[in-house]
């Protein structure tokens, strides 16, 4: 008589960059059971990033509800089930109400860890924790490359940020676009892919404007962030705001350049050797000056284009055999 496939339940977070971090643990969970069958909860844009996992069971999508009502949503989309795993990395009373031979929760425990390394240590992988990464089909990847038809290296941006305190100034994005795909700089035949969601198209078009139209490829609020997955594994150099997007970039392959400021790299940098961090001031200085981290102010005004343009050049020379 055949086993049953195993069956997991995966709890997830709701932001993007978050997900991100946790993805390596799937990739790890679908290659050390193969056959079995994955179900996935978590913010509903982020986990469509699962779409082309093998084995994957369903997909849950989290919408926050009244008086935590998306917990009792997700309970009883899964209270039938026999899990053999239950994955909870949001620390939810939930993975102790369903039926499971075995529980693994995130606690306290991983306070003070980069977040890879906290997760990783749910599953007790701490010691060689899983880097991020997604599963990408061919139609994935085919899709990825119809958006970045034409030629010559693509350098990405995402010059946005879900707080105005983590955000360089636009306009030096434009001049770092300029500096690196301009006549003297290292892709003069190269394109920009500026990235964020809609909301971010005002920035994103303060940096389209120091280039011709015809080298900036535009993907705000679209494609799907699979598909942007896939775009960014296609790309010789990020460089972005602390963001979900910065990680994305990261998981990817593609060599990273986070900017930080007013958040903690020990806890959030990209995760990678082809990956940099270049911070405007020490992080405990500006817990000094704005204790709660929500001023609504310019923290990263102090981040000159100097020092930014030098450290995209750094990592370019440190992964000059990386293949977009």
């Amino acid at each position: 008589m055949i086993a049953p496939a195993p069956q997991i339940l995966f709890i997830t977070a709701t932001r993007i960059g978050d997900v991100v971090l946790s993805s390596g643990l799937i990739r790890h969970l679908a290659e050390a059971y193969p056959g079995a069958r994955l179900t996935i909860a978590g913010g509903a844009a982020p986990i469509s990033m699962f779409a082309d996992t093998p084995g994957l069971a369903a997909l849950l999508p989290m919408v926050k509800a009244p008086n935590g009502g998306h917990w009792l949503t997700i309970w009883r989309q899964t209270r039938s089930v026999r899990w053999d795993q239950v994955i909870d990395l949001r620390g939810s009373a939930t993975a102790h109400l369903l039926r499971a031979r075995s529980r693994h929760v995130l606690g306290r425990q991983g306070r003070g860890l980069h977040r890879v390394l906290a997760y990783a240590q749910v599953l007790g992988l701490e010691a060689t924790p899983p880097a991020p990464g997604f599963f990408v089909s061919a139609e994935t990847q085919a899709a990825a490359d119809g958006w970045l038809a034409g030629s010559g290296d693509i350098v990405a941006m995402a010059p946005a940020a879900n707080w105005i305190g983590k955000t360089w100034p636009a306009e030096r994005f434009a001049a770092l676009a300029k500096e690196l795909l301009g006549p003297e700089g290292p892709f003069p035949q190269g394109r920009l892919l500026l990235l964020g969601g809609r909301e971010d198209v005002p920035a994103a078009a303060v940096v389209a404007a120091s280039l011709a139209p015809d080298r900036v490829i535009h993907a705000l609020g679209e494609p799907d962030l699979l598909t942007t997955y896939a775009m960014l594994r296609r790309v010789r150099l990020f460089v972005g705001n602390d963001s979900g997007m910065m990680h994305l970039a990261a998981a990817a392959g593609a060599p990273t350049l986070g900017l930080f400021g007013p958040t903690d790299d020990t806890l959030y940098a990209p995760w990678g050797d082809h990956c940099a961090v270049i911070r405007a001031e020490p992080f405990a200085a500006f817990k000094g000056r704005d204790p709660q981290l929500n001023l609504p102010e310019p923290h990263m005004a102090s981040l000159s284009l100097d020092s930014v343009h030098g450290a995209a050049l750094s990592l370019l020379a440190r992964t000059k055999g990386a293949q977009p």
